[in-house]
């Protein structure tokens, strides 16, 4: 898939580990790990608002498109 998930990137620079994150944005550590991997194949806005805001970031610093795979 062309878009990739940042989410790892942005913890890191937060110095956030993965249950907190998930924690504070209310859903499982298996659900964050599904969008931390890139493996979803959607993202809730709600969802995508609550990751924003507990990281301090825009939707760009946690995805990102990169152009079709050769």
């Amino acid at each position: 898939m062309s878009i990739v998930v940042n989410i790892d990137v942005m913890m890191a620079k937060r110095k956030m580990s993965s249950g907190e994150l998930a924690e504070k944005i209310g859903i499982t550590n298996a659900n964050l790990s599904i969008l931390k991997t890139g493996k979803a194949k959607a993202v809730r806005f709600t969802t995508l608002d609550a990751i924003c805001k507990a990281l301090e970031c825009t939707p760009g610093d946690v995805l990102e498109y990169r152009g079709e795979e050769e």
